[in-house]
């Protein structure tokens, strides 16, 4: 394995951010409990939002990695770890492609856990839960990276409370 090779694969794990993933995590351990002391526990359900949580907690690190390069926040005075993009190991568009499977993962996954957690008969439900998933999506994308990123504005808080709180749970 060459020096390139093995720099590439340390910058893809550092752009995923594994050690973020406990907070996809954590609403999902509290829904299911919740849904445990209901007496309504399914364990499908729960593999599911799991996937799909760090599916989109994944998306969420490489947008971020890609917005902050794109958008100029990630640069030479900046502190902590090089970030992916900014150190030129994945090219912006790389990281473009990643961030298309990734939410395409999250969607099928998301689609899914619809179709386990309410079958295709509670139509306003598997409605609802589709638009959420899509908010999802778009959120986590949005946090830095598109045209007017939203964590720049100072709602980055606030669409954690909604996403990992609400949401998530």
């Amino acid at each position: 394995m060459t020096t390139q090779t093995m720099n590439k694969r340390k910058a893809w794990l550092g752009a995923l951010r594994l050690r973020t993933l406990p907070l996809a995590l954590a609403c999902i351990m509290l829904g299911g409990f919740l849904a445990a002391a209901d007496g309504a526990l399914n364990w499908a359900v729960v593999i599911l939002c799991v996937v799909t949580a760090v599916f989109l907690q994944i998306l969420s690190n490489l947008a971020n990695d890609y917005g902050d390069s794109v958008h100029g926040a990630d640069h030479g005075e900046r502190e902590g770890p090089q970030r992916a993009v900014q150190s030129g190991v994945i090219t912006a568009q790389e990281m473009k492609r990643a961030m298309g499977l990734f939410a395409g993962l999250s969607a099928v996954s998301g689609l899914a856990l619809v179709v386990v957690a309410f079958g295709l008969g509670a139509l306003p439900l598997v409605l609802l839960f589709l638009l959420l998933g899509a908010a999802s999506i778009w959120a986590a994308v949005n946090y830095t990276a598109g045209k007017n990123p939203y964590g720049y504005a100072g709602l980055g808080d606030l669409f954690v409370l909604v996403f990992f709180g609400l949401v998530g749970v």
